[in-house]
């Protein structure tokens, strides 16, 4: 029975992967609005790296950034005008740790996980991809989802079916079996079995590995990632160290890399987080229990930290609540006890900092509030900015396109009411947003999808 329901839902999804990518995944957005714009910002924030500009105009054509101007500049050749001339604009920001399926109703989650079918969650992934967007956040790194769920997703957005920010995605997490990643954990012998004959994102030894992480590539992925260590909220005791093996994780990296993939790895136990660092990953997720030896080999790898700080405290409040098992509020309240302490010695010790939430565990849409937390752990605003943007950019690859306003870069771009350089909260407040040229929102306000023309002024 279990079989047949899988294999109608994997039918159903394959009719709408099809119809979603009609269209080359690497398509642009729909036709932006107005084939040129012109932005009046107020203040404007085209580097975070450096100060901001005063009054300025942004040209942007066909989905791109064409020029930057000093000044108020007149719109001209029937370019349409979006006037920011009250509010600051800066690049549209990049969050390199979200879970797009997952519910923000993790009662309701809990209690119906046995009713819903694949497409029941692409339809919450369809709404938390465009409230995301809206909450400013123009990029995201899926890191945990079915992949071919995650993938469909990914082109409909690029192929201007859907709303929502440009995703890079991992697919399913690569897991020992028992590990962090492995779905049948706790649960019955029907189920077991079920899970065990269908997925390939767990394995055993390196060879296991190094095919589970081939299988999430051939399906689609554009980046790996795999649990070093155990995890929060997996329904198993063991606490937070290392699960897998030295060898394990240098496959996973060494075949990921050959395929041109980065790698995160979620860690939480110092012992995983060193052994994560010295198979070579690109990020290391979370870090709970990092220290002087492991920040230090940060920077020896040239590695990046993604602490998704609100994490812990959205899964402690939602397992206190009984959302969650009593194995991952045992586990919550380790990793709330040392995750602020630590994360702030890795930035006061200069180890590469990559803005992420774990958004999925948090609520979506909420994003914005671990710039807060970065900045009590220590960081500026102007670098917590930073970490979401430029940083962000470099970890992904994708600095040529994304993480600064300049011309030839995507027209990823936001506006908040006045300075978050001396309020970083009020990134948690965003009035415009413009992913590849097409307003998403303005004065507040959710636009129209696919988008309608602006008039002219």
């Amino acid at each position: 029975m279990h079989r047949s329901l899988l294999s109608r839902s994997s039918l159903a999804l394959a009719g709408a992967m099809a119809l979603l990518s009609s269209v080359s995944s690497t398509a642009q957005a729909p036709t932006p609005i107005g084939k040129v714009v012109y932005i009046h910002a107020g203040t404007l924030l085209d580097r975070p790296d450096a100060a901001p500009r005063g009054n300025s105009t942004l040209i942007v054509r066909d989905g791109k950034i064409e020029a930057i101007r000093d000044g108020f500049v007149a719109p001209e050749g029937g370019a349409k005008l979006v006037d920011l001339s009250k509010q600051f604009v800066l690049p549209g920001l990049i969050d390199m740790h979200v879970h797009i399926f997952n519910d923000d109703n993790k009662m309701r989650a809990r209690i119906e996980q046995n009713n819903r079918d694949v497409e029941d969650s692409f339809v919450i992934g369809i709404d938390n991809a465009r409230r995301t967007l809206e909450a400013g956040f123009t990029t995201l790194r899926d890191l945990g989802s079915d992949v071919h769920s995650v993938t469909a997703l990914r082109d409909g957005i690029n192929n201007g079916v859907l709303a929502g920010p440009t995703l890079y995605v991992a697919g399913r997490s690569i897991s020992i079996t028992s590990g962090h990643g492995d779905s049948s954990n706790n649960t019955n012998r029907d189920i077991a079995e079920m899970v065990h004959e269908h997925a390939n994102n767990t394995c055993n030894g390196a060879d296991d590995c190094r095919r589970a992480v081939r299988a999430q590539i051939s399906q689609g992925a554009d980046v790996i990632k795999f649990a070093a260590t155990g995890g929060v909220n997996s329904n198993i005791a063991g606490g937070l160290n290392q699960q897998m093996f030295a060898d394990e994780m240098k496959a996973i990296v060494d075949t990921a890399h050959m395929f041109g993939r980065k790698v995160a790895a979620h860690a939480h136990g110092n012992n995983g987080i060193k052994a994560a660092l010295e198979a070579g990953v690109d990020s290391i997720e979370h870090g709970t229990y990092t220290d002087a030896t492991t920040n230090a080999l940060f920077k020896k790898r040239n590695a990046w930290f993604v602490p998704t700080m609100v994490a812990p405290h959205a899964a402690l409040a939602q397992a206190q609540a009984g959302a969650r098992s009593q194995n991952t509020l045992l586990k919550a309240q380790e990793a709330v006890a040392s995750h602020a302490k630590n994360t702030a010695a890795a930035i006061k010790d200069g180890v590469k900092i990559a803005f992420g939430t774990d958004s999925g565990v948090g609520d979506h849409a909420k994003n914005a509030k671990e710039f807060a937390l970065l900045v009590q752990a220590g960081m500026t605003p102007a670098a917590a900015i930073r970490s979401a943007t430029l940083d962000a950019a470099a970890l992904l690859g994708q600095e040529a396109r994304i993480g600064s306003l300049a011309p030839g870069k995507d027209a990823d771009i936001i506006a908040v009411g006045a300075s978050p350089l001396e309020d970083v909260t009020r990134l948690e407040n965003v009035n415009f947003v413009m992913r590849r040229g097409v307003v998403h929102k303005l004065d507040g306000q959710r636009q129209a999808f696919p988008p309608e023309q602006l008039s002219s002024t």
